[in-house]
């Protein structure tokens, strides 16, 4: 099995980050299918190279979201969400208290309770993947957060735009509920593609602004998850992250390069669940329980129907 485990490793992670879908559009692996490859590897073989699993993640994470500063804009991002900000403002506030109020009462681990919550309430695997270093968390928590954000948010994908159809909401509906209740962008923007290009375009925009919410809760868990005994760490990646999103926005690089740094962004992001995944063994994963699903959905059902209300109460209909 050991012989085996080596090479096999190796093929995999060549094949998370193959560019099938340059040649072939919607083919390739998607985050969420990383992390359960990896998970999958972890089940069955010991990981063969634990030294290079930790540290590499923990940069290549780093990295992969300061390249995704690289296709947000600064200024579309508030424009398109100046109108729900409040809204905005007390569901990423509410998410929060919610979450670390469920996971103290269900007794599940703090970090892992804070990283889920974090997932829910901004942009799913962004937000863990940027908060996740700064909470000092560690692969297994960093993991079990991961793993139950990707199987909502995969889920999402398919239930959302039927919904929007039962409740026939119009374009500006579906895309502002979409944006809200749908952890990661990469689903928000599936979900809205499918309703419609209105949908579409409102959908990303809002995703965007919800995103930039990432800075200042990261900066807030630093202090508070910070050793009272020592210094806060500077997190300088979150400023990278800044700094590429302002880059972005006023220095008018060009639409290849932008594009470019992206894509390679997300793929460092697929390849880091991957290596997540695989560091997994079975006795943690039989460990994990129910708790950070259950916490998952009563967090995804707050957000979910309040969303729902609020978008349907102020936003016109199709009538």
């Amino acid at each position: 099995m050991k012989q085996i485990a080596k090479p096999l490793y190796i093929i995999l992670m060549i094949m998370v980050v193959l560019p099938i879908d340059l040649i072939w559009p919607g083919v390739g692996v998607t985050p969420a299918y990383a992390l359960f490859l990896g998970l999958f590897f972890a089940m069955i073989f010991e990981n063969p190279y634990p030294k290079f699993n930790k540290k590499t993640s923990k940069y290549l994470l780093q990295a992969s979201v300061v390249g995704l500063g690289f296709g947000m804009n600064v200024t579309e991002s508030l424009k398109s969400g100046s109108e729900g900000m409040l809204f905005t403002i007390v569901s990423v506030i509410s998410v929060m208290i919610f979450g670390v109020l469920i996971g103290y009462w269900l007794m599940l681990n703090r970090k892992t309770s804070y990283l889920i919550s974090a997932g829910t309430a901004i942009c799913g695997g962004s937000a863990i993947a940027a908060v996740g270093p700064v909470l000092k968390a560690d692969e297994n928590e960093m993991a079990v957060s991961l793993g139950v954000i990707f199987v909502l948010n995969a889920i999402a994908l398919f239930i959302f735009p039927p919904l929007g159809r039962m409740f026939d909401m119009s374009q500006a509906q579906f895309g502002t509920w979409a944006a809200i209740a749908i952890h990661d962008t990469s689903s928000v923007v599936g979900a809205g593609e499918a309703y419609g290009p209105e949908a579409l375009q409102l959908a990303t925009l809002i995703k965007l602004t919800r995103a930039l919410w990432i800075i200042p809760l990261a900066l807030v868990t630093m202090v508070i998850f910070r050793d009272k005994s020592s210094k806060i760490t500077i997190p300088w990646f979150i400023f990278l992250f800044i700094l590429a999103m302002v880059i972005n926005t006023y220095c008018n690089l060009p639409a290849w390069l932008t594009t470019t740094l992206v894509y390679l962004a997300k793929k460092g992001l697929v390849l880091t669940l991957f290596l997540i995944g695989a560091s997994l063994s079975l006795n943690t994963v039989r460990s994990v329980g129910l708790k950070p699903f259950i916490l998952a959905v009563s967090l995804w059902i707050i957000i979910g129907l309040s969303s729902f209300f609020v978008v349907m109460a102020t936003i016109p209909g199709n009538n």
